[in-house]
């Protein structure tokens, strides 16, 4: 699994080193592509190819289903970590989630999100609104 959160340089090249503990999950390889808040999402080959096939079944009628399919795979790049525990983030989605010289790396179970900074701390101040939470959680069973 994915935990945690991680704060990480960019190197000019816009090459991410990524923790140890992920290296480990994405040793044969991962696809990153553009999230649903502003981030970057690296998802696992397991979970990409399961992600795949669950799409091939969409109607490709329904305009919803084709936007979903075009904001994952059209964004989607494999990325490979060398030698030094880093992979490269490709500067259309650098450009795309505003990263420049830093990131945060937050583990969300099968996959791991990629923020800029200034989003992540937007991000994390709403999630630790404890009212907002009551009811934007209420309806799921956990």
């Amino acid at each position: 699994m994915f935990l945690n959160t991680y704060h990480h340089n960019l190197d000019e090249k816009g090459r991410l080193t990524i923790p140890a503990r992920y290296r480990e999950l994405i040793s044969e390889g991962a696809y990153i592509t553009l999230g649903f808040d502003h981030n970057l999402m690296v998802l696992t080959t397991s979970y990409f190819n399961e992600i795949a096939e669950r799409s091939a079944k969409l109607s490709l009628t329904d305009p919803t289903s084709r936007q979903l399919m075009r904001l994952i795979f059209s964004n989607a790049e494999r990325v490979e970590i060398d030698k030094a525990g880093r992979i490269l983030i490709p500067q259309s989605l650098r450009e795309a989630v505003q990263l420049e010289t830093e990131a945060v790396l937050v583990g969300v179970l099968n996959y791991f999100e990629i923020w800029s900074p200034s989003l992540w701390n937007h991000q994390s101040e709403s999630m630790t609104n404890a009212e907002a939470n009551e009811q934007r959680f209420s309806a799921l069973t956990l």
